[in-house]
């Protein structure tokens, strides 16, 4: 079989000219549409995003620094091709762009049309235009700042020798910012005083409301981005969104009363009500590639923990670890974290703890028997709960990472879609904050049945028990808000699957290759054995004949079974490279994960690439 490609290896490509770009609505232009035309002689980098992905999130983090850097010769231009129903709404694109703080050009992509004119595979997906107007890098997922740098500062040397290079200018034109108390909070728990804390995401802080959840007593950090420690004025967070109480004798030992998920910062942070203080109780703040889950606190590398819950059976702090499809367990006592669920593989399959999938949970919520978890990807409400001396993961409501929608009765037949929150109510049901359906729903576990309790809320992402009241952060309309009284009510909506296009391919013998091609100044690292990691499995199983597993190359011959009309391929692809010339090179680890929807057809493709990091294809 083909090893993976290195650079000598590569055919040589035909030029691609980059295809126009196509969308409803421009955001951060002031209103003003941007023809690839007219950035001739400037480097522009495409990224492909969805608002609700946590890896597209990351890679808003990572182009951060490199917009900088490359101001006067780079545009960014963000293509939002939703994968939800909800995302492609033009309310919810500026929200999401507000939110998370992006500072370029954002095109809505609400058809996919510029996503299938560039034929993306993946969220996220950077494509680089050079100044020439000609699609020449291609990168999938996260993890590419560093090679994204030598390809920009390679295309800047190429292009200011020929004369084809213009430095200057810029279509950003900043969104007007909007004021109040809180922007975009996301979380809310109950202090033992009985006031409310809620994480405000968007300012970068915690506040302390009164008991009616609306005046402002204290606030926790500086409202800047970062991870600073210190008194409630100097520290800083970054996205703060979870927030779990301690039970009172292991606040006492532990030297903190509230654990909070800082999700964007990739730490877990301990605060101290009475004095105020935030310590760093887990997490370096470099966000989690590839080493060690188990160790002490500080000395292990989280991804982006959204939530996080005391559950007794488990002896720790569950945390919902968003970023990489895993829960970790954090012991506030020895400081210790580790993982306690999922293997990394984003998708839903249920069983033994260590051997389940997970998609972006974000949402977490307790009972003595159970741990309720919200499942953003797959719309899914899901359980763990202790069988004989470990734990074992079931699904309520879901089904796979593409079917979503509005509809109640037998949770068999339930839908959901993109859920951010979850509580357990005083009579043993559950509820769940169904954020992209604006709706509060009800789990009847007696039952197995599911209902609506409200709906018309702006995105609303936690839900917090308290008494027989349930309030609900309603994220986007930037407050709190108590459940409606009324009755329960009974939505028959209509299923939605992802209108992303499946892959057409042919049954039986499927050449299948991952391409990866080291960014100029690098090579593959095969110092301590293979370089490379390839991962293969489908929903449903029987989808693959043959071909399922983990090997080292990037190039393998799957088996397609003759009977399945539709399903999905499963990839996680890593590689890994070090700079090619330096006395003491410094090493990455490039990683992706594919869910790729496919179609079987006797007329099919028998082959499909996926490019993880390298030159466009013709």
């Amino acid at each position: 079989m083909l090893l993976t490609p290195d650079v000598t290896s590569v055919r040589p490509q035909a030029r691609v000219r980059a295809p126009e770009l196509t969308g409803d609505i421009w955001l951060n232009t002031g209103g003003e549409r941007i023809r690839l035309a007219e950035l001739r002689g400037r480097i522009v980098l495409l990224d492909f995003w969805t608002s609700g992905c946590i890896n597209c999130l990351h890679v808003l983090d990572e182009l951060r620094p490199l917009e900088e850097e490359f101001a006067d010769v780079l545009v960014t231009i963000g293509v939002h091709s939703p994968k939800f129903l909800h995302e492609g709404t033009a309310a919810a694109i500026e929200a999401a762009v507000r939110r998370y703080e992006v500072h370029h050009p954002v095109l809505n992509d609400p058809d996919l049309v510029t996503w299938q004119q560039y034929a993306i595979k993946a969220w996220p997906t950077l494509v680089v235009v050079d100044p020439e107007g000609y699609v020449v890098h291609v990168a999938a997922g996260e993890g590419h700042a560093e090679a994204l740098r030598r390809v920009l500062a390679d295309l800047v040397e190429t292009h200011e020798v020929k004369g084809t290079l213009r430095r200057g200018g810029s279509p950003y034109v900043p969104a007007e910012e909007q004021a109040g108390d809180l922007r975009f909070p996301s979380k809310a728990v109950l202090t033992p005083a009985g006031t409310v804390l809620v994480a405000d995401t968007g300012n970068h802080a915690i506040v302390e409301l009164a008991e009616d959840a609306t005046t402002v007593l204290r606030r926790f950090g500086s409202g800047s981005r970062g991870g600073a420690d210190g008194t409630a004025q100097d520290a800083s967070f970054a996205e703060p969104s979870g927030l779990a109480v301690l039970p009172q004798e292991v606040a006492e030992r532990a030297g903190y009363d509230v654990l909070v998920a800082d999700t964007a910062g990739h730490r877990v942070r301990g605060l101290q009500l009475d004095s105020g203080t935030v310590r760093t109780v887990a997490g370096t703040g470099e966000q989690w590639r590839n080493g060690p889950v188990d160790g002490a606190g500080p000395e292990v590398d989280l991804t982006s923990p959204w939530d996080l819950i005391w559950w007794e059976p488990a002896g720790g702090v569950v945390v919902a670890m968003a970023g990489n499809h895993t829960l970790g367990l954090f012991d506030p006592l020895t400081g210790r974290m580790s993982r306690f669920a999922g293997t990394t593989v984003e998708g839903l399959r249920d069983g033994a703890v260590d051997e389940a999938f997970f998609a972006q949970t974000s949402g977490l919520a307790a009972t003595q028997e159970r741990l309720w978890l919200a499942d953003a990807e797959t719309s899914a409400l899901r359980w763990i709960e202790r069988e004989g001396d470990s734990f074992v993961v079931g699904t309520a409501v879901g089904t796979d990472l593409f079917s979503f929608g509005h509809a109640d009765g037998p949770a068999a037949e339930a839908l959901l879609q993109h859920p951010l929150g979850v509580a357990a109510l005083p009579d043993g049901s559950v509820a769940v904050a169904d954020t992209y359906n604006g709706a509060i729903r009800r789990y009847d576990p007696v039952n197995d049945e599911v209902s609506t309790l409200a709906a018309d809320f702006a995105e609303p992402s936690g839900l917090l028990v308290r008494g027989t009241d349930l309030l609900v952060v309603e994220s986007a309309a930037h407050r709190l808000r108590p459940l409606p009284a009324g009755s329960v009510n009974t939505v028959s909506g209509e299923a939605h699957v992802v209108r992303r296009p499946p892959t057409v391919l042919a049954p039986g013998e499927l050449e299948f290759t991952v391409v990866f091609v080291p960014p100029p100044g690098e090579k593959l690292d095969d110092r301590y054995g293979p370089s490379t990691r390839l991962e293969v499995t489908a929903s449903p199983p029987e989808l693959l004949a043959e071909g399922a597993g983990v090997g080292t190359d990037l190039t393998r011959t799957l088996r397609l079974a003759e009977g399945h009309g539709e399903g999905v391929l499963q990839v996680v692809a890593q590689a890994a490279s070090c700079d090619s010339d330096a006395e003491h090179p410094v090493c990455r680890v490039t990683r992706q994960d594919w869910g790729v929807p496919v179609r079987l057809e006797a007329q099919g493709e028998h082959r499909l690439q996926l490019v993880m990091a390298g030159p466009a294809e013709a």
